[in-house]
C-alpha cells in the first residue's frame, strides 16, 4: 500500500516489509502545520499497530500530538486493504507504525 495522491492535505503514506515478512512498517508523513485527526489509512493486518516513532513527540521537542503509542484496526476497508487505522497526524510530523506479529 502506498498513497501519494493526497496532495490537497499534503499527506503521504506507504508500507515497507522487514527481513521477516510478518514485520510490516507503516510510514505516514504530514507536510503541513495542520494536525489531522481521524485520518484513515488502510492496512493489511488487524490488531494493534504500535507507534514506534513520532517525530512530534515531546522527547524530540514537538507538541506531543500522536496516537498514545499505537492504534487498533477497524474492519473498514481503505486504500485497497481489508482493515484501517484512524490516526492523529501531528503537524509537520512523521509517524512509523509496526504491524502486529500475526493477524490477531
Amino acid at each position: 500500500m502506498q498513497d501519494f495522491h493526497n496532495w490537497e492535505e499534503s499527506v503521504i503514506s506507504f508500507m515497507r516489509r522487514g527481513n521477516n515478512p510478518d514485520d510490516i512498517f507503516l510510514i505516514v508523513c504530514n507536510f503541513t502545520p495542520v494536525p489531522r485527526h481521524s485520518y484513515r489509512i488502510g492496512v493489511p493486518k488487524r490488531g494493534l499497530w504500535k507507534e514506534v516513532l513520532n517525530s512530534d513527540a515531546d522527547f524530540y521537542g514537538g507538541s506531543g500530538q500522536g496516537n498514545a503509542g499505537g492504534a487498533r484496526t477497524a474492519r473498514i476497508s481503505c486504500h485497497g486493504q481489508p482493515y484501517s487505522l484512524s490516526l492523529v497526524l501531528p503537524p509537520l510530523g512523521i509517524l512509523f507504525f509496526k504491524s502486529p506479529g500475526r493477524d490477531t
